[in-house]
Formats: C-alpha cells, sequence, structure tokens
C-alpha cells in the first residue's frame, strides 16, 4: 500500500550563497504572473522547493494549477521573475542568456508530443541532442545514441522514421534523445497522457531505470495516478501554491 509522509523544506544548509551539491533544483520564495497592467494576473505563490540529486518527484495538481509553469521555469524555458530558483547551482532570476543556455545544456526535456523530426530516423533523432555539446565526437554522439536506443528497447527501431513507430515506441526515443548526454536533470510533462496504460508504464519505468543508472533527478508532471509509485517524493499544486510536499513510501 502506499503512503506519504510529509517531506521537510529544510533539506540542506546553504551558506554564503553557494548551493549544496546535492541540490538540483532550489525554489525560495518564487512568483510568476502572467500579462501586464490590468491583466497582470498571478499563477505561482510563494513556491518554496527543493529537489536533491537522483530524485524522482511527481508533480499533480488540477489543470491550470501551475504545474507546466513551475516545469518550464525550472528549465530555462521562461524566466522567473520574483524571488529565488536556482538549478544546477545557477539563480535563474536575473540570468544571463549565456547562463541559461549552460543550464539548458545539463537538462533532458520529455513533452507529452514526443517533437520528434518527422524527416529523420529514430537514430538520427537522438543524435541531435549530442550535437549541443562540443566536447562530444561525431563517433561518441553515434555510439551514445546507439547505446540509448538499446536502451529504450529500440534496438530493431533504429532506422524507422517517426510515421512508422507506435505512440509508445515515439516516447522511448524521446527518452533516448532526453538522457543521450547523460543530463543532470530531466523535465518532463505529463509524458504518458497519450499512451495506453501499459506503455505508460513501460514509459516510467524505462525512465526510473535510466535515471537511476545515471544518477539523474527528474521531475515529472502528471495526471496519471497509476504511475505514482515510481516516485521518491510527490509534490501538489492548488491554485498556484505548493499544496503537498510528500515522501512517498510503501508499506505492507
Amino acid at each position: 500500500m502506499l503512503t506519504f509522509k510529509s517531506k521537510s523544506q529544510d533539506l540542506v544548509n546553504i551558506e554564503s550563497g553557494n548551493l549544496d551539491n546535492n541540490i538540483v533544483v532550489d525554489v525560495h520564495q518564487l512568483n510568476h504572473y502572467f500579462g501586464k497592467g490590468n491583466l497582470k494576473k498571478q499563477v505561482l505563490f510563494d513556491i518554496n522547493l527543493q529537489i536533491g540529486k537522483g530524485e524522482i518527484v511527481l508533480m499533480t495538481g488540477p489543470s491550470g494549477s501551475g504545474k507546466t509553469t513551475l516545469l518550464t521555469l525550472s528549465g530555462g524555458l521562461r524566466s522567473p521573475q520574483e524571488g529565488s530558483m536556482r538549478v544546477l547551482g545557477v539563480e535563474m532570476v536575473g540570468a544571463s542568456k549565456r547562463k541559461v543556455i549552460e543550464v539548458r545544456r545539463n537538462i533532458g526535456y520529455i513533452f507529452q508530443a514526443h517533437n520528434l523530426l518527422k524527416s529523420l530516423t529514430a537514430q538520427q533523432n537522438v543524435q541531435m541532442a549530442g550535437q549541443l555539446h562540443a566536447e562530444m565526437s561525431s563517433k561518441e554522439i553515434k555510439e551514445r545514441a546507439t547505446e540509448m536506443l538499446d536502451a529504450v528497447g529500440l534496438s530493431d527501431r533504429k532506422s524507422y522514421y517517426p510515421d512508422n513507430l507506435s505512440g509508445g515506441q515515439k516516447q522511448r526515443v524521446a527518452i533516448a534523445r532526453a538522457l543521450m548526454s547523460h543530463p543532470k536533470l530531466v523535465l518532463a510533462d505529463e509524458p504518458t497522457a497519450a499512451l495506453d496504460s501499459k506503455s505508460g508504464r513501460e514509459i516510467v519505468e524505462i525512465m526510473q531505470k535510466l535515471a537511476k543508472e545515471q544518477g539523474t533527478t527528474i521531475l515529472m508532471v502528471t495526471h496519471d495516478h497509476r504511475i505514482l509509485d515510481v516516485a521518491d517524493r510527490i509534490v501538489h499544486l492548488e491554485d498556484g501554491c505548493l499544496a503537498q510536499n510528500d515522501v512517498l513510501t510503501v508499506s505492507e
């Protein structure tokens, strides 16, 4: 049986502005707004959250509660406006474009829509992620892409184009692409939403296995209550506020 235990916000002490190496995402008093002037609306309210290295955190909540906004802020896809948000040790509030790009290069992204390029094979789609890293040679990129496709069970689909892959297979390619460069953080926005229960379960178990092997942190938005047991922790948003932050435990 799954049970939940309240998680303390104070995971580590931060001294002299230096972030503990075990904290990947560190958010304090984060507020966020959409629109300007009379149309300005607050969508996140005083968010305080820390996510540790290697942790798998699922973020739940009703539509419009701010889950995707918080996820995209964590990934440097939006600019945080008020409060503090440190991702991989970098303060994202007021960060320069160069700093944001540096952070993004250490993050893998998985979305509900797989976002594969139809003109490229599965192998080529995965290799694209390696091209963001100048330190990787063409040979290394190809070899690692092959290894990742093998790891997600697509060794016999490397030369297939997206139109010839099932929904579950496309999402496996997206996982391989996201983990291709061994990112420190993976952000996933409802990766199982368009999949049947069996395929969805397989997808999150692959993510869980590979992330644990690589020591990668995962923050995943989901409405799928069938996969909550893969989490180390569940955070729940309601009306832009962090309403629940619980460690998942299993009792007999």
